[in-house]
């Protein structure tokens, strides 16, 4: 799963995050039937935003669609998903999410399978040394990141 066009464009994003200044996480949104439909980063630095987390850019870059759009989706993400992005991928009923790393941080992961959705972590080294370096360099942008 490492090379699906959707793990792939997410990690690209992760990067544009880094070389913006940005927390490194991305994600991409894609189809049941394979499109991307959004693909974005953390963009809470670069916007002064309180909430366009990585999942959160790529719904938002998805556009208005109807729901039908969303069911049977799968939401590509670097690092597990905080409770605010777990809960978008419930609300628009993304059937699957599958994560680069969880171990810098484990979000809502126990939220999603209780609520019946396919969780994948890749347990991918490229998402873990991005994470923990930028933790490590920047430990005051993550903690106001994850809400500490």
């Amino acid at each position: 799963m490492d090379q699906d066009p959707g793990f792939i464009a997410a990690v690209e994003e992760a990067k544009k995050g880094a070389a913006e200044g940005g927390v490194p996480i991305g994600a991409a949104l894609v189809s049941k039937d394979g499109k991307i439909l959004g693909r974005g980063h953390n963009m809470r630095v670069q916007k002064g935003s309180a909430i366009l987390h990585a999942e959160m850019s790529a719904l938002e870059q998805s556009g208005r669609l109807p729901a039908s759009a969303y069911e049977g989706a799968t939401m590509y993400t670097t690092l597990s998903p905080c409770d605010m992005c777990t809960g978008a991928c419930v609300l628009y009923k993304v059937k699957r999410v599958v994560v680069g790393e969880n171990q810098n941080f484990q979000g809502g992961e126990e939220l999603l399978l209780n609520r019946g959705k396919e969780l994948v972590v890749l347990d991918n080294a490229e998402c873990k040394e991005l994470m923990a370096t930028f933790i490590k360099e920047k430990p005051e942008l993550w903690n106001e990141d994850i809400a500490v």
